[in-house]
């Protein structure tokens, strides 16, 4: 199937690959003439592992290429994947303007029978606005379909190639058979392909964002209250996640979720609900607690050097917001580095991938180190704040001795707390 993909960001890049390499002839579309200049020399723009050897081996076969031409795009490809970004508004609404301008062009451009693909994370009713858009340029035999992402930054070729489900948003006989041939191989141990109207499926991408994002300010909120009651946050997630009516991921305390979906998406379906006027009380409180969530490592850190934080060496561990990415967008680390400046700290910073975008995001102020021990050298303190699994099992008696006072704020519990003080640490988690 001949197939092109507007947008080359973290979503089309990563599903135009895959898409190429099941057989498929895709040509991925961009306007950054930077990045696809990049691209067609092997050049990746994001960290997700198992891309770079893919993008490589397609396109050294020639199923996969790219172009800064969108013309091109929709000339040659009978299925048209809209890869857009929909950033967050100021008033929490996602921002469709790149989406509708897109639209608008292809509507210029297209000619025969073509699909639409909607693969964007898009409003209720968004697919609605491009087919309208579509019929006003009077083309026929356009077909738009909603066709949601559920990738996972760090396994997304993993989630591409073996996803839990496909989506898709149509009505119609033509593009339900198209869509089916194209994802077939993906479904092939059984996972269900799920038809449904348009709407249902937009919805659908933002209700499973939200309610994963409500499961860790749940057990966030549940973390706090333990520590105030004297319980142990890890041995009640493993008496809930035992439950099979709720099962065991999304259950893991921490300094709050980021990234490019669960905060805006949170927030989009909070400000859809408005423009319906309907209050979505649950997920208010959801996104509130997230944010103070993401604060609540340097209340701990003030409280521990009675509000003496001023000149402390403070070294932080992890930036992304997740392991196995270099995405930074929403990061825990940055509001609770943003905090220790406010109070005047010294911040030294390591990340094993996310440095180079962490260097765009913080202040000057901060120390950026390629070595994670490096970074102990005559700190008052350790802050872990993203669970790379280098920093799992580290070699304990050098951070001690590189360190000025052997102090850890563990804000993804990965170490042992019986464990830490046995080793002479002052150590500090997250509900225990």
């Amino acid at each position: 199937m001949k197939l092109s993909i507007v947008g080359t960001g973290y979503v089309g890049l990563v599903q135009g690959t895959v898409f190429a390499d099941t057989g498929n002839d895709v040509t991925c579309m961009d306007v950054d003439e930077k990045k696809i200049k990049n691209l067609q020399k092997g050049v990746i723009p994001i960290y997700e592992p198992g891309l770079e050897e893919m993008v490589k081996r397609n396109m050294a076969e020639g199923r996969l290429r790219f172009t800064t031409s969108l013309k091109h795009a929709v000339e040659t490809g009978e299925v048209i994947f809209l890869c857009l970004p929909t950033p967050q508004s100021d008033d929490g609404s996602a921002d469709l303007s790149r989406v509708m301008t897109v639209a608008e062009q292809i509507g210029d451009m297209i000619t025969g029978q073509k699909m639409i693909v909607s693969k964007s994370t898009v409003p209720v009713g968004t697919v609605d606005k491009i087919r309208q858009i579509i019929r006003q340029k009077g083309k026929s035999g356009v077909d738009v379909v909603s066709n949601p992402e559920f990738l996972k930054e760090g396994t997304a070729i993993q989630d591409s190639l073996k996803p839990d489900r496909i989506v898709v948003g149509t009505s119609g006989k033509r593009a339900m058979e198209m869509m089916s041939e194209l994802y077939v191989p993906f479904v092939r141990t059984g996972n269900p392909i799920l038809f449904m109207d348009e709407r249902s499926a937009e919805m659908t991408k933002y209700a499973a964002n939200s309610f994963l994002a409500t499961k860790i300010s749940f057990m966030n909120e549940l973390a706090n209250l333990c520590e105030k009651t004297g319980a142990d946050v890890d041995l009640v997630r493993k008496g809930l996640g035992s439950d099979p009516r709720i099962g065991q991921q999304f259950l893991f305390p921490g300094a709050g979720y980021g990234g490019s979906c669960f905060p805006k998406d949170v927030k989009a379906l909070i400000k859809t609900a408005q423009e319906h006027e309907y209050e979505f009380r649950v997920l208010r409180a959801v996104d509130d607690v997230n944010e103070r969530q993401k604060r609540l490592l340097v209340k701990k850190i003030r409280r521990h050097f009675g509000d003496q934080v001023k000149d402390k060496v403070i070294a932080v561990w992890g930036l992304a917001f997740k392991p196995q990415t270099d995405d930074m967008r929403e990061a825990p680390s940055v509001a609770i580095i943003n905090g220790l400046l406010e109070l005047s700290a010294k911040v030294r910073a390591h990340d094993p991938v996310a440095l180079s975008n962490a260097k765009l995001l913080l202040s000057k102020e901060v120390s950026f180190y390629e070595n994670n021990y490096e970074v102990l050298k005559g700190a008052d303190a350790l802050v872990v704040v993203t669970e790379w699994n280098e920093f799992r099992r580290p070699d304990f008696e050098r951070m001690k001795s590189l360190m000025k006072k052997p102090v850890i704020f563990d804000g993804r519990n990965i170490y042992y707390q019986k464990v830490m003080k046995e080793k002479g640490f002052v150590y500090y988690g997250m509900g225990r």
